[in-house]
């Protein structure tokens, strides 16, 4: 079920300027950039001081989103976001639900007694925010943030730099709406969107259709050489090394989306993408039906997210990670086989 807050007297607090600052979470997708610069612009019209600040970098097929050009990166620029969070009366905490999912600022939004607000559809949120909009059912964080601007009564002051992010972020993780997160509200917000100026062809051509060649060499190895197919348990895998990113010149957002081309082989039910990127393993689970790859992210590999949709780590080598992963699938056979 949804959570909402009382947001009367949020909104009482924002009907005059504040000082605001906007998170989200550890290597932004399109929905972490689309709701955190949908929310940004949407403020900026409101008159408020707004800064949208990240962990560390995301993909630049993202850069063209408006305000894009005034994100700070902690990375780069930690002094700046720590002063920044310090100073803020207010800060929205978007498409994440644990202070542990954003590192040292974290820590820096924990210590401030700045008024925080959670916007988010992952599941299990903590509990250290003032103000919560939370529906694991709603399709994205962008979703939400229209919610938002529906709670604050300013749907008409949606213009087209708001409507152009907030799609992206829909559309990004909707898999381009076939997702089943993709309901009636979703598509009627999305028109919406396209009502308020959002070009949707243009928009997914930016995304998917911007690829360097590097790019589509690396998925091609991806595809032929790295994927492993395990029928007996309808699930398949990819794991690529730093030494094979490092050949194909990766640049980040360059496996955006690999994890699901195994879904698409006929009777898959559940695909595993294991990446080492300088000494870090990452891994992306995804599952068709009723397999639950939340509960399985957090019980083997530090991570969660969406019952078909989640993420983890290993501290691991990449061999072992992979073995580790290989190890579980005979506990889950006949969940995987009998869906």
């Amino acid at each position: 079920m949804p959570k909402t807050s009382n947001f009367s007297a949020l909104k009482k607090l924002l009907s005059k300027p504040k000082d605001v600052v906007i998170v989200t979470h550890w290597s932004p997708d399109g929905d972490a950039m689309g709701s955190s610069l949908g929310l940004y612009n949407y403020l900026k019209n409101k008159k408020h001081s707004v800064t949208v600040i990240v962990p560390n970098d995301y993909p630049d097929f993202l850069n063209w989103l408006h305000g894009n050009n005034k994100v700070v990166n902690a990375s780069v620029s930690g002094l700046q976001a720590a002063k920044k969070i310090k100073a803020a009366d207010i800060i929205f905490c978007l498409d994440f639900n644990s202070l542990s999912r954003i590192g040292e600022l974290g820590k820096e939004i924990a210590g401030t007694t700045a008024v925080k607000v959670i916007i988010d559809h992952h599941q299990q949120p903590e509990d250290f925010a003032d103000y919560l909009l939370h529906n694991v059912k709603s399709s994205s964080t962008c979703e939400l943030i229209y919610d938002f601007i529906q709670l604050m009564g300013d749907t008409k002051k949606i213009d087209k730099k708001i409507a152009e992010c907030l799609y992206t972020g829909i559309m990004t993780d909707t898999g381009s709406f076939r997702f089943p997160s993709t309901s009636a509200k979703t598509l009627k917000i999305t028109a919406a969107l396209v009502e308020a100026g959002a070009n949707n062809s243009e928009i997914h051509n930016r995304i998917f259709d911007d690829n360097t060649e590097d790019r589509l060499k690396l998925l091609g190895h991806a595809l032929v050489e790295k994927m492993v197919v395990l029928k007996e348990y309808n699930a398949a895998y990819i794991s690529l090394s730093n030494e094979e990113l490092s050949r194909f010149n990766f640049k980040k957002g360059d496996t955006e989306g690999l994890v699901n081309y195994p879904l698409s082989i006929r009777g898959i039910k559940f695909s595993v993408f294991i990446v080492e990127k300088d000494g870090i393993i990452k891994m992306s689970f995804r599952s068709k039906g009723k397999f639950d790859v939340n509960t399985f992210a957090r019980q083997y590999f530090s991570g969660g997210g969406h019952k078909n949709a989640a993420g983890g780590a290993s501290n691991l080598s990449l061999e072992a990670t992979v073995n580790k992963f290989l190890g579980t699938l005979p506990l889950y056979k006949k969940e995987l086989i009998g869906q």
